[in-house]
């Protein structure tokens, strides 16, 4: 199976059929399609300039959608490099759990169907615009809290469980949220 980059060779080579060019573009979209593989491919001929039922293209305009697509690749694989790195400087401080930010990364990865649109009407800027936009929105949103034993992240209110040092929650400690199945709110949600 081709990677991104050897498909995107692929539709920079002059010597390949115009279809057969196409059909590398779209095979990249099964790489990386920020939009969903639909929504994405709508996107990359509109933006292009050819439609998306056209099956001989014109190369240049093929040429044309792949770097847009490039581009968006490029902004994505940023983002994955800065979060292993933070994650690699989390764990060397002991700090294990994954926070709410790594949550969205996870189901994320690969940068397929970051962010569900109807494939009719896919957002007009382009696609590295989008995502940068996308990846600020989701830091912001997920400020990474102080990590210590026992902080959770729970729809973007902090919630505290006190424990005993063996993992679990101390009986003679009163004032975890209701949500956890006990009577008073934490200080830090009320």
């Amino acid at each position: 199976m081709a990677g991104f980059r050897a498909l995107a060779r692929q539709v920079r080579d002059p010597d390949r059929d115009p279809s057969q060019r196409r059909q590398a573009l779209r095979k990249c979209l099964e790489r990386f399609a920020p939009y969903g593989h639909r929504a994405t491919w709508q996107h990359l001929c509109r933006n292009a300039g050819f439609h998306p039922d056209d099956r001989e293209p014109d190369p240049a305009l093929l040429v044309s959608a792949l770097e847009e697509l490039e581009e968006a690749r490029a902004v994505w694989l940023d983002y994955e490099s800065e979060v292993a790195a933070r994650r690699k400087r989390e764990k060397r401080k002991g700090i294990r759990q994954p926070t709410a930010l790594d949550e969205w990364h996870r189901r994320t990865w690969g940068g397929r169907s970051l962010m569900h649109c109807d494939p009719a009407q896919p957002p007009t800027p382009r696609l590295a615009e989008v995502l940068r936009r996308m990846i600020a929105m989701t830091d912001d949103a997920y400020e990474t809290p102080p990590q210590r034993r026992g902080l959770r992240m729970d729809r973007g209110v902090r919630t505290e469980i006190r424990t005993d040092g063996t993992g679990r929650r101390n009986p003679h400690r009163q004032g975890t949220g209701s949500r956890l199945g006990f009577s008073n709110p934490l200080p830090s949600q009320g």
